[in-house]
């Protein structure tokens, strides 16, 4: 589908796996597609959630994929308490079903819960799943271990990688201390941004010397449906600029 939009590069970036991106690397490979790899890795920020993108990360760094394993194993414990949670509540979803959403190799999390409420008729949206049922502060909503944004940033470092704090707009407060952490980036093209907020974001990252990337955070599989591939196009020369920060600090 990338190669068909017309796209020359694109970042698979999952939730706390890289398991993605050697299959869309070999499919790319036939073609002027680049496959970037990368991981988007939550982060807690006093009260509030973030998600740190890491881009060029080198996968077969063995700290890297010790964390996520257990990143991940934190994500299925916590999907499944939702669900049992749900069922108490006399919302039962079928276990099954929720792995079958999130597919095989994938970071089980809440967008896989919500989708199979979706499809039970539990609620209308995802967005309603979450409002009503599993986001924070909802009946079913259940906490897992987070690293902090500092952390996240060193880990993405460490696995040469190049640090940049996804869809930031309500985060803004965050960034100097996430700089000092060693952040490199802010995505300030963003489905939802308008004009105005991503010239904010351009200005914030002038004035701290960061690099600048854009993205479409499409999910694939429904579960986050106003997102579309390629519908957001990072700057031009987005994608060398990382690969050059990237292998200024190997």
């Amino acid at each position: 589908m990338s190669v068909r939009l017309g796209l020359r590069a694109i970042a698979i970036a999952d939730h706390d796996t890289t398991a993605g991106v050697p299959e869309a690397q070999q499919a790319a490979a036939a073609s002027a597609l680049e496959a970037i790899a990368a991981v988007e890795i939550n982060a807690e920020f006093g009260h509030t959630e973030l998600h740190v993108l890491g881009y060029y990360v080198e996968l077969g760094s063995e700290r890297l994929q010790g964390v996520l394993s257990h990143l991940r194993e934190g994500r299925l414990g916590r999907a499944q308490t939702m669900v049992k949670r749900l069922g108490a509540m006399g919302l039962p979803l079928e276990w099954e079903r929720v792995l079958e959403i999130a597919g095989e190799g994938a970071a089980v999390g809440r967008p896989h819960v919500a989708q199979a409420l979706v499809e039970r008729g539990y609620a209308a949206s995802t967005a309603d799943a979450f409002a009503r049922y599993i986001g924070k502060g909802g009946p079913a909503h259940v906490e897992r271990f987070k690293l902090t944004p500092a952390q996240a940033i060193a880990l993405i470092r460490e696995a040469g990688g190049v640090a940049v704090l996804a869809h930031p707009l309500q985060l803004m407060d965050a960034v100097p201390e996430l700089v000092s952490a060693g952040l490199a980036g802010l995505e300030a093209y963003y489905p939802g941004y308008s004009a105005r907020e991503t010239g904010f974001l351009l200005e914030l990252a002038a004035r701290y010397g960061l690099l600048v990337t854009g993205g479409s955070d499409f999910h694939g599989g429904g579960i986050l449906p106003e997102s579309r591939l390629g519908e957001i196009e990072a700057p031009e020369g987005a994608p060398e600029a990382l690969r050059q920060a990237a292998e200024r600090a190997r």
